[in-house]
């Protein structure tokens, strides 16, 4: 039989434990809503690793739908890479050829990039007006492409010099591709293409008058192979995206 000291204490031992009970009980109630927010940020870092992973691998292999869905994805409460997402959407874009929606998200890009994060979306901005102006050259368009390739140069010429440096080059989303050459042949091209656009094109040599000159059956067939010998080279020109014979005119490279 206890004593009434031993019952005093073993009441006090059990009041002791119960009140640890209700702090571990209320420190967890209090710490829980910081132990969601750690499982959020953690899964939240999983998923945009992931969406990046998929963006980046559906866009080598050609698969620009899949590509720009996975970098939608990213642009869900994106708190660490803002830049990341609407660059990745608009470089998928800019491979579909849908260039008007792919300048857009680069645009977004570029206020939301850091450093030498503004080198790839200038890059890729470039490439995209430049092949608007490969589309508005094949329209016919001559004024327009003229504009859009003054517009892609300018951005070419005004990327930041630090965007030559080695550390630019290891930060790059394609360290194969020297990002100064690209540079350089990216002005070059542009420069060409703007001054091509800007020729008056060739006069036409004035046919002379039936009513002064009779027209002989010959004549008309050797008129109307002229004309279809330019309309074949006119087609060639449009589908050659007003390459010349020194290549300087050249296809753009897409996105990258």
């Amino acid at each position: 039989m206890s004593t009434p000291s031993q019952a005093d204490a073993a009441a006090a031992l059990l009041a002791v434990n119960r009140r640890r009970r209700r702090i571990r009980r209320w420190v967890a109630i209090a710490t829980l809503p910081l132990t969601l927010a750690a499982l959020l940020l953690v899964a939240k870092l999983l998923s945009m690793y992931a969406f990046a992973h998929t963006s980046i691998s559906t866009f080598v292999s050609g698969a620009y739908a899949e590509s720009e869905s996975a970098a939608r994805g990213q642009d869900i409460a994106n708190w660490f890479e803002p830049f990341a997402a609407p660059y990745n959407i608009g470089t998928a874009l800019g491979g579909a050829d849908e260039l008007g929606a792919s300048r857009t998200e680069l645009e977004r890009a570029l206020p939301l990039a850091q450093g030498l994060q503004v080198c790839p979306v200038l890059i890729n901005l470039s490439l995209v007006v430049e092949r608007q102006g490969d589309a508005a050259q094949a329209d016919g368009d001559a004024a327009r492409a003229a504009e859009l390739y003054g517009e892609a140069l300018e951005i070419t010429v005004e990327t930041p010099e630090e965007c030559r440096s080695e550390a630019a080059q290891q930060q790059s989303p394609q360290p194969n591709r020297d990002m100064s050459d690209t540079l350089d042949e990216n002005q070059r091209r542009q420069q060409e293409k703007q001054r091509q656009s800007q020729q008056p094109p060739p006069e036409q040599p004035q046919q002379p008058d039936q009513g002064e000159q009779g027209e002989t059956p010959q004549d008309k067939l050797d008129d109307i192979e002229d004309r279809l010998n330019q309309g074949a080279q006119e087609r060639e020109d449009q589908l050659g995206g007003g390459q010349g014979d020194d290549g300087s005119g050249g296809g753009t490279d897409k996105p990258w």
